[in-house]
């Protein structure tokens, strides 16, 4: 037999053991085919481990025990131990927060002190959906003296879930707290890029108590694994979060099998916009955030910023000198702002959008180039005087690079702002009430930041607009993508006529 662990070890935690098979049934075991692929350190661009890749016939295995568990064990848990289970399951994670924030470290990239900030939010968002377990009521409908209606909200039954590699442990939390919350069982596969950490978490759901098969959490490849959760005929509804290249291929495959439920969460390309009135000191240190966050790798970044001709120069120095401040390096270091980009194929993405965006005539105001000799490392980058028609202010490109353009007139921003096939979210600087509501108003993206940015919550619905996405996340909303309205009508005696 396999052996499914290997020891690695982080500055953070020092030696421990990480699983690497396939959680599938409450145990770690080996693919069908006993096919692994390697985990690459961005950091290092060495190999950190393998772990074992699922296959059609692996996705078989774990949808065979999700719907066990959902016809069986699951099915008979009350909405009060779901929450339990879910309430425990934070607590664990919790208790682990520096485990798991140095394992998301070390395959993602992401600096500890961001890391840590999402092992949080992960606690934050399972509680939340564990306090929400037994709070899902139907209703009553008085329609006549002689009919009794109720309605109830039940489960979908087995959900496949398909989640990126720049937020790993928070886009799973995301996925599996209202899926569980409202009585689902899951098929969840990490991205192959990130799968570690999602390991480590499938080791707290054991041991929080969830039933076998209730939550199986496989690695492997989207065109594989992936492809094999969007067209299974015995899962109900499939998430995604993800580029909305795939997003379109995930919907075309759940509608040509057995037309699953679809909720996806996709790409952006996110307007910024400084107003002359705005706190310029301010406006500078939420943009660089906005922006440089993650580094760049995040749906909802700032990336489009329109800064009006009052305050363009002052404003266009000032975040200059900001990013030029911002600490790129080893994530493990405390004071790291930004950290490598996840992949040698998502670096090399991002440096042809740079080329572009100098080939196309925009100002580099500063980075540009690769930082150090050793890493996916990319300084932060902003371009100015880009159009709307450069590939850097209509495409999204993932990474630390931000195209700035200026406007004069709050009409003329509106329409740039929504000049875009996304619509995910948005933001505006300003002292003034009014202009702040009537600009995020006219906005068309899923949620819009005054004054502010990147500020997230799960008690917050999160989603888009237009090539964004369908659906929502978070929130009292989130739930409703994993219930399905049944009416009853009971007729209380005596005859039709």
């Amino acid at each position: 037999m396999a052996n499914l662990y290997t020891e690695l070890k982080t500055p953070v935690t020092g030696t421990f053991k990480q699983p690497t098979g396939l959680f599938i049934n409450n145990e770690f075991v080996e693919g069908v085919e006993k096919k692994t692929f390697e985990v690459i350190n961005p950091t290092t661009e060495e190999v950190i481990c393998s772990v074992s890749e699922a296959t059609e016939q692996d996705v078989d295995l774990a949808v065979t025990a999700a719907r066990t568990a959902f016809e069986g064990s699951w099915r008979h848990t009350t909405p009060q131990q779901r929450g339990i289970y879910l309430l425990k399951l934070a607590e664990l994670c919790e208790k682990n927060i520096d485990l798991l924030a140095a394992v998301e470290s070390l395959d993602n990239g992401k600096s500890i002190t961001m890391a840590k900030g999402d092992v949080g939010a992960v606690v934050g968002c399972l509680r939340y959906y564990g306090g929400w377990a037994d709070k899902i009521e139907g209703k009553t409908i008085d329609i006549a003296p002689d009919m009794f209606h109720y309605t109830r909200a039940e489960p979908l039954g087995v959900c496949g879930q398909i989640i990126p590699w720049n937020f790993p442990l928070l886009m799973l939390a995301w996925k599996v707290g209202p899926a569980l919350a409202t009585g689902n069982t899951i098929v969840l596969k990490t991205a192959e890029q990130t799968p570690l950490s999602g390991l480590v978490f499938a080791q707290l759901v054991k041991e929080a108590g969830f039933p076998a098969g209730v939550l199986n959490i496989i690695s492997g490849f989207g065109r594989v694994a992936g492809a094999a959760i969007s067209s299974h005929m015995n899962i109900d509804k499939v998430a995604f979060t993800g580029s909305t290249v795939v997003g379109r291929t995930i919907m075309k495959a759940a509608a040509a099998s057995n037309l699953k439920k679809v909720t996806l969460e996709l790409g952006g390309k996110s307007p910024n916009i400084i107003f002359n009135d705005a706190d310029i000191e301010a406006a500078v240190s939420w943009v660089n955030f906005g922006i440089y966050y993650n580094h760049g790798q995040c749906c909802c970044a700032g990336s489009r910023v329109y800064v009006q001709d009052g305050v363009y120069d002052k404003f266009v120095a000032a975040f200059t000198k900001r990013a030029q401040e911002n600490k790129v390096g080893d994530p493990f270091h405390e004071e790291t702002f930004q950290g490598p980009q996840v992949s040698q194929l998502q670096y090399d993405r991002i440096m042809e959008y740079i080329k572009a965006g100098k080939d196309e005539g925009a100002t580099l105001e500063t980075g540009g180039e690769r930082h150090g000799e050793k890493g996916y490392f990319i300084q932060p980058t902003i371009f100015t005087n880009v159009t709307p028609q450069m590939k850097i202010m209509k495409e999204e490109i993932f990474g630390p690079v931000v195209a700035i353009a200026k406007f004069s007139t709050e009409e003329e921003v509106i329409q740039l702002g929504n000049d875009s096939t996304y619509g995910l979210a948005a933001a505006l600087h300003t002292k003034d009430l009014n202009t702040a509501i009537r600009v995020s108003n006219s906005l068309r993206a899923g949620t819009v930041w005054v004054n502010c940015y990147n500020m997230l919550h799960h008690q917050l619905p999160f989603g888009g607009y237009k090539e964004s996405g369908i659906g929502r996340e978070l929130g009292e909303a989130a739930l409703a993508n994993y219930t399905q309205n049944k009416s009853v009508a009971i007729r209380l005696g005596g005859p039709l006529f």
